[in-house]
């Protein structure tokens, strides 16, 4: 049976944070080998005949447009279905991969392919499976549904390959996962089936709209070797990497910095390419998604390979200027850390260990802990790189890192929001005299309470374009169908207030991006086609209208000619 690519309902909407920006690949700092796409299991025609596309006209008029209701389980559910493969199989293979979040990553070392969409589907895997589901291999990226489908049929012609007689004997899965994990050592890949996959299939797992029930099984998979002591920080494990070379002599050598990688990828992965002879790379650290383990690659007096940028101190406040034109690899000691710079969240177990880990280095180098001494990998490679993202919470982190080390007291909740370090205020809030001035940012961390964006996962996370407001912005491409960006605000009684929208222009933006704003009742009160190929960077009035007391929202369409996008960045509302 064929399944068409389906869009997701808005209770759907915040499980996926879709991005494509450049992230950690480390280009020049060393040459990486091969890392082999998997093996051959056959040829299919690909390929569906699209289906018909509505052209009528923009929704909200006469509310023709029919919401879907499918969950994330629901998606889940009909692929396995369809192909026999057990649902929690690929739950757990997307939540190892992805925390169940859509998300293209870039290549983050050099040999290996991006990942795509909810089950993280590279290279090879990614072609051969949107020809197995009979979808394009756009549907593959960028769909949910068509993406599950897509993973859900390679387990499937596998398990045929492999002789699985029992496709409900979910111990016997864990070679088939194995082999469509992309890794290639047997030790990283029992890391991955006994550690990531099985452990994930035992603890479970709930969101909203999704849940995995915890499945308690032993994998029919060789057990992976105990690892020895770290010989730098206690709670880590000992897996080194060939991959590294002396310091330097003198101060150039003295570890000074710490930065921050993202994986682009699952743990087990990481550390297995990093540990790669033929990969050309490495980092002191890893650490998995939930923070119960970190692996140590380098020693830390050794140099690691994890940064293909010389130090230049005007892209850090022009601090220690003496070390501009030398590798940021002689000074630096690098963690990489499980997951993407582009996904929504963190666990908050992750971001605890990784801030003890950085007190201990930092204690015991005499590094200073402040932001020019703990630094993303973008913001030292900005031309190409910006992990560890825009949801990297900064604030909360530098706080951990110092209170663990007693310069201050914890936070009383050690959870990390999704809060990082911004850019000052393009445009600063004038005073509030009693009157209303509301900002709603396209990142709902830097959105006060009753203020927040609601998008689809078809919606992309970007920062590529300058002038964006505070951390970034979402994009989509044109299209005749309802998946608005959502824009709420809650007010305490009827005001008639000013609209004005923020968005980076460009050639590729749509002239005519349809803004339309509702009252709490749901009531449409106008529509406001702006033209985002100009007046970036800046306010730009949007009308003024009588919005009532209770959420009301504006929301950015994408019902407008196809083949360019909308940018949803920041909308103001105040009194005029």
């Amino acid at each position: 049976m064929l399944i068409h690519a389906r869009r997701l309902s808005p209770a759907l909407a915040l499980l996926f944070a879709v991005a494509a920006l450049p992230a950690c690949d480390e280009g020049s700092r060393d040459t990486a080998g091969d890392s082999g796409d998997g093996i051959d299991i056959g040829d299919q025609d690909d390929g569906i005949t699209p289906e018909p596309e509505d052209d009528s006209g923009e929704p909200g008029d006469d509310g023709a447009v029919e919401e879907p209701t499918e969950t994330l389980d629901d998606l889940f559910d009909l692929a396995a279905g369809e192909f026999d493969v057990p649902a929690e199989i690929l739950k757990a293979i997307s939540l190892v991969e992805t925390q169940w979040q859509m998300l293209e990553t870039s290549v983050e070392f050099d040999g290996q392919d991006p990942a795509y969409g909810v089950m993280a589907l590279r290279g090879y895997w990614l072609e051969e499976g949107a020809a197995r589901a009979g979808v394009t291999l756009e549907e593959a990226k960028n769909d949910p549904l068509s993406n599950i489908r897509a993973a859900a049929s390679l387990l499937s012609a596998l398990a045929l390959q492999e002789g699985l007689e029992d496709r409900n004997h979910i111990p016997g899965w864990a070679p088939i996962v194995a082999i469509m994990s992309g890794i290639t050592d047997l030790e990283g890949q029992s890391e991955y089936i006994h550690n990531e996959i099985y452990t994930a299939l035992a603890a479970g797992y709930a969101i909203e709209n999704a849940h995995l029930s915890p499945v308690v099984a032993i994998p029919d998979f060789q057990f992976p070797p105990k690892p020895a002591a770290s010989p730098d920080y206690g709670p880590a494990v000992w897996k080194p990497s060939p991959n590294y070379s002396s310091r330097p002599g003198g101060s150039i050598g003295d570890p000074s910095h710490v930065i921050i990688h993202t994986c682009e990828g699952s743990y087990s992965g990481c550390v297995s390419w990093l540990r790669n002879g033929n990969a050309g790379v490495s980092a002191h650290y890893v650490v998995n998604d939930s923070g119960s383990e970190i692996s140590q690659l380098v020693a830390e007096d050794k140099k690691a390979w994890h940064i293909g940028a010389k130090y230049k101190c005007n892209l850090n406040a022009n601090k220690d200027c003496w070390r501009d034109g030398y590798s940021n690899n002689n000074f630096t000691i690098g963690i990489e850390h499980a997951g993407s710079a582009n996904q929504a969240y963190w666990q908050p177990g992750l971001i605890d260990a990784s801030a003890k880990l950085v007190c201990n280095i930092t204690q015991d180098h005499g590094i200073p802990r402040d932001k020019y001494h703990i630094v993303g990998h973008g913001q030292l490679q900005p031309y190409n790189r910006i992990d560890p993202g825009p949801n990297w919470p900064w604030t909360k982190y530098m706080d951990l890192i110092k209170g663990y080390c007693g310069d201050v007291d914890l936070p009383d909740d050690p959870q990390p929001d999704p809060d990082p370090d911004p850019d000052p205020d393009p445009d600063p809030d004038p005073p509030n005299n009693g009157e209303i001035s509301i900002i709603i940012d396209s990142n709902n961390s830097q959105n006060d309470a009753g203020s927040k964006i609601v998008v689809s996962g078809n919606w992309n996370a970007a920062n590529s374009t300058p002038g964006y407001y505070k951390t970034g912005y979402w994009w989509q491409g044109t299209d005749s169908r309802s998946d608005a960006a959502s824009f709420r605000f809650t007010l305490d009684e009827p005001a008639t207030l000013k609209v004005e929208g923020w968005w980076t222009a460009g050639t590729n933006r749509s002239d005519a991006a349809p803004f339309i704003m509702y009252n709490a009742q749901g009531d449409k009160l106008g529509t406001k086609h702006a033209n985002q190929q100009v007046n970036g960077k800046q306010w730009v009035e949007l009308g003024t209208y009588d919005f009532t007391a209770g959420e009301n929202r504006i929301d950015l369409s994408i019902w407008a000619a196809k083949g360019k996008v909308v940018i949803a960045d920041a909308v103001r509302v105040s009194t005029p």
